[in-house]
């Protein structure tokens, strides 16, 4: 009986210890499912988004000699001298005006700013006659119409020529002109502020010879030039540079530039919108200064 009650224990104690040892497959698959869970769960890394582009600065600043309008105009007519269509075929004598062109009126509307001195965007400086006047951005087409004389006519009568020696810029709509106090007073109460008007480009009966100024900082390697005097707005200016005319390019402060230097000292060639050549000599190289010449297109 001792020995059967030993082998029993002893079968007890076996069968309890293999119910207690670890299910090492059952260990094994839950690793595994655990494993494949947390791999679906986890989120893949993304690429890299692509940065925002930077903004550019911008190329030019508004000048402080610009004028500001206090009245702002939304009902100018806007000129239709050019379309903005062009031609896929250029005419056989293109015009060489801008927006503003000859024997044409444009309608708009004046308003009125206090002019100081008369200097202005056109870089003139200051004015000895205040019959001038600020031509909005659009017309002023990157200082074409600087130098421009504008005749300048209300619906009652009263007529004002006037020089444009600044640029009006937004909200200047086209056509419209803004006015030095002097010059609007001749058509109506300064109090007015704002007034219907036509305009249309003038070829005045007398104007003195035409000067030449060369910008602070030019050098035989780089110069601006500036036509100051001119009768008829001008169309392009060039200098004598490698056997030929190289034409400069205009800015909006009104003068041509030549960033290599070629022509600067040298002889000057100027056409008015109407195309005739005006050629200079003997203009020297001397920044700030106002040299005059003995030249002046014809009036038209």
């Amino acid at each position: 009986m001792a020995t059967t009650a030993v082998l029993i224990t002893a079968g007890f104690l076996v069968c309890l210890v293999v119910a207690m040892k670890p299910d090492h497959k059952a260990d094994e698959g839950q690793a595994r499912a655990t494993s494949v869970a947390e791999y679906k769960g986890t989120v893949p890394p993304t690429s890299p988004g692509r940065k925002p582009s930077t903004p550019s600065p911008s190329a030019a600043s508004p000048s402080a000699s610009k004028s500001s309008s206090a009245t702002p105009t939304t009902s100018a007519t806007a000129p239709t001298a050019r379309s903005s269509a062009r031609p896929r075929t250029a005419p056989a004598t293109p015009s060489l005006a801008g927006r503003i062109r000859p024997r044409t009126t444009y309608q708009g509307v004046a308003t009125v700013y206090q002019a100081g001195v008369g200097d202005g965007a056109c870089s003139y400086g200051p004015s000895a006659d205040m019959m001038i006047a600020a031509m909005n951005t659009t017309d002023y087409e990157t200082s074409r119409a600087c130098g421009a004389y504008v005749l300048v006519r209300t619906a009652s009568g009263a007529s004002v020529t006037v020089r444009i020696t600044n640029e009006c810029p937004l909200p200047c709509a086209p056509g419209q002109l803004d006015l030095s106090e002097q010059a609007f007073a001749k058509l109506v109460p300064v109090s007015t502020g704002r007034i219907a008007i036509t305009w249309s480009l003038l070829s005045p009966a007398t104007a003195g010879t035409l000067s030449i100024r060369y910008k602070t900082g030019s050098s035989p390697y780089w110069c601006g030039i500036q036509a100051m005097g001119h009768r008829n707005p001008l169309a392009r200016l060039e200098v004598r540079a490698g056997g030929g005319w190289r034409q400069l390019v205009r800015t909006d402060y009104n003068y041509f530039l030549s960033p290599d230097g070629s022509g600067c000292g040298g002889a000057i060639r100027l056409t008015d919108i109407y195309g005739e050549q005006l050629t200079v000599n003997g203009i020297a190289l001397r920044p700030e200064v106002v040299q005059p010449t003995r030249v002046q297109f014809a009036r038209h």
